[in-house]
């Protein structure tokens, strides 16, 4: 056997051991994890008046009154708007719905606050444009007649909407009366 010493076959020896070397690949680049899509930031929680209710602030608005084929209505909020407060009688039902503008998630509750006490309810979705948080109170709740004869005013206090002091104007007891008689 022959041994090649020339220099040409040296290197091609070398390129030939090199180019059999069990070196491992290079390894793939790491996936790059997936960012989430960016979910929007629930809304903050309303700022709630500070102190006794009796010393908040009156909601600002007026007072209306109105009867239509279902009984009649009084709407409380700012004239041109729509209302920030809606009590309805159904008459068919004898029943009212207390309504006010914002929308609730589930398990929400109504509390209803008089001079001479308050009234938790549980509040759901009206379903309506613009969304409202309803509650049905009968015809002979205790509750109505405490906020007919509050001094002045009554709050609305509802979960994940801003707590509100209405003014008491005939409006609500006549509204209240038409549904009872």
């Amino acid at each position: 056997m022959r041994i090649i010493s020339s220099p040409l076959a040296i290197s091609l020896a070398a390129l030939a051991l090199t180019s059999c070397s069990s070196a491992p690949p290079e390894p793939a680049p790491a996936p790059q994890p997936v960012k989430p899509a960016a979910t929007p930031a629930p809304p903050p929680a309303p700022v709630q008046p500070r102190g006794n209710w009796t010393d908040w602030p009156i909601a600002p608005g007026d007072w209306v009154y109105r009867k239509d084929a279902r009984g009649s209505l009084a709407l409380f909020g700012p004239i041109g708007k729509p209302a920030t407060v809606m009590i309805r009688c159904d008459r068919a039902r004898r029943q009212i719905f207390l309504s006010r503008a914002g929308s609730v998630g589930n398990g929400a509750t109504m509390v209803l606050r008089a001079s001479a006490g308050f009234q938790s309810y549980p509040a759901s979705n009206s379903g309506g444009t613009p969304s409202y948080a309803s509650i049905p109170v009968s015809t002979g709740d205790i509750t109505l007649d405490r906020i007919a004869y509050s001094r002045g005013r009554f709050a609305i206090e509802t979960s994940g909407l801003q707590s509100i002091a209405v003014p008491v104007w005939p409006e609500f007891s006549r509204m209240v009366e038409d549904c009872r008689g």
